[in-house]
């Protein structure tokens, strides 16, 4: 198997010499060129909630894009069945199952793999997948701190594998177009964008520590943080409300706001200042006698939510945040947790809004639209019959390895880093209290030890991610 794997890719490259030497492709970029005929093999590492969506994605494109899902690799072996049928119903193929992420990259037929775990894990998995030498398709936000995020992109570059970040908005055609129509000055010179995440959340309540289900290999779960006994409302899908583990709805819903205002502001650096504030608001501050107690509803994430019950939950509800560039130019965020207003022409809860100095635009989803001055009406935007149209961010991964040609990628590493930053710096400034100068081109704060603390993190052994990768 592996001589004709090799074979393919030496014919591969062999034939399209010629093709590839005129778009400039360098030496070294042909060891990540697959044959166009040849079966891409995935692995899929965290298959619960996102988890499922990949399986799904990979399963729908196999025969566009002759790609195979060859392993489910969970922590949870819990998940193995229910998955592996979705695999087997849509492609007649059973995949291999696992909890131990490193047998999925020592498994020399597999070319890439989606990482999909919890937010702590994206950083680890990535650079032991770039050190295997397979393709990285990973979940936002791209790393769980900013220096891991750094470390992501030296993987990537030094073992010349395309790594893909899911911020799926960058594939949207109606989005990019929108972003188009800012850069060549549809609404005038640009100085503020406003990024959106209003997302009213119930209490995932309250639970005391316990033995973890048995099909739950928790040390390898709990991986790079700190080790502490189980308990369930900071697990499956809840993790995210938990500073070891998440980074709130900032850094859950965020990264794809930020990403797309940073993206129209046309900003390719970090900003200078950052200053975040907020809590955690609307719940009780008691917890409720057992009469009491909100019945449990089951929402996204096969988990129960408590209405205003009291909660463990770490991480603000509710979170506004400023940020300035160099020359200026402001990006202002915010997450609203409970009852709220929406923004936008029509109560926009999730989107962006842009200002320039000829008007305004808003970005919703697939759509857009753009008005001019005090004007009521749009005078530009996407199309209702179009709405819908979106280039699929898998096929786009799948596209670039093919061709051996990582600026194909609709959001490398290098830009989901970037995006991934801002929700990062916003939650350092919350959870120091104060406004934080950043000097972007050290990643460093100025003069502020306690601050860049928490630029990384103490890494648990043996899930460690390297100094040097």
């Amino acid at each position: 198997m592996e001589k004709r794997r090799d074979f393919i890719r030496k014919s591969a490259i062999g034939t399209a010499g010629i093709a590839i030497g005129g778009i400039g492709f360098s030496s070294k970029s042909y060891a990540s060129i697959i044959g166009a005929n040849e079966r891409i093999k995935i692995g899929v590492i965290g298959i619960r909630n996102q988890g499922r969506v990949h399986i799904n994605n990979w399963c729908d494109i196999k025969d566009s894009h002759n790609v195979a899902i060859k392993t489910l690799c969970d922590a949870d072996e819990e998940l193995f069945a229910s998955r592996s049928k979705i695999v087997k119903e849509k492609t007649g193929e059973n995949p291999l199952t696992e909890w131990d992420m490193q047998k999925v990259f020592d498994d020399k037929e597999i070319d890439a793999v989606s990482i999909v775990t919890p937010n702590h894990w994206h950083a680890l998995a990535t650079v032991w997948a770039c050190q295997a030498g397979k393709h990285v398709y990973v979940e936002k936000p791209a790393s769980h701190n900013i220096w891991e995020g750094r470390q992501m992109i030296n993987a990537a570059r030094k073992y010349n594998v395309h790594v893909q970040v899911g911020l799926n908005n960058r594939s949207s055609n109606n989005v990019r177009e929108a972003i188009k129509f800012l850069h060549e000055g549809g609404i005038g010179d640009l100085f503020m964008a406003r990024a959106l995440c209003f997302k009213s959340r119930d209490s995932y309540g309250m639970a005391k520590d316990s033995d973890s289900p048995e099909t739950l290999h928790y040390n390898q779960w709990l991986g790079p943080a700190p080790w502490r006994l189980y308990n369930e409302k900071r697990g499956h899908y809840n993790w995210h409300w938990y500073w070891d583990t998440g980074n709130g709805d900032t850094g859950n819903t965020g990264p794809h706001q930020l990403d797309i205002a940073r993206w129209g502001l046309n900003k390719n650096e970090h900003p200078e200042t950052v200053y975040s504030t907020g809590g955690l608001y609307g719940f009780k501050q008691d917890e409720s006698k057992p009469g009491e107690k909100t019945p449990g509803k089951m929402v996204y994430g096969e988990v129960e939510t408590y209405g205003r019950d009291k909660t463990l939950q770490e991480t603000p509800n509710t979170q506004t945040a400023a940020y300035k560039y160099a020359d200026g130019t402001m990006l202002e965020f915010e997450t609203r947790g409970r009852y709220t207003n929406h923004e936008g022409s029509k109560g926009q809860g999730v989107g962006n809004l842009f200002y320039g100095s000829e008007g305004w635009l808003e970005i919703y989803g697939d759509t857009w639209k753009a008005f001019r001055g005090r004007e009521r009406e749009p005078f530009a935007g996407s199309k209702e019959s179009e709405s819908k149209q979106k280039e699929n961010h898998y096929t786009n991964f799948l596209e670039s390895i093919r061709a051996g040609n990582n600026k194909m990628l609709h959001c490398d590493i290098n830009e989901g880093f970037y995006s991934s930053a801002l929700p990062h710096l916003a939650n350092i400034s919350y959870r120091m209290g104060r406004e934080l100068k950043f000097m972007g081109d050290y990643e460093k704060f100025a003069n502020d030890p306690e601050a860049d603390a928490l630029l990384t993190r103490r890494y648990r052994k043996p899930f460690v991610v390297p100094d040097e990768v």
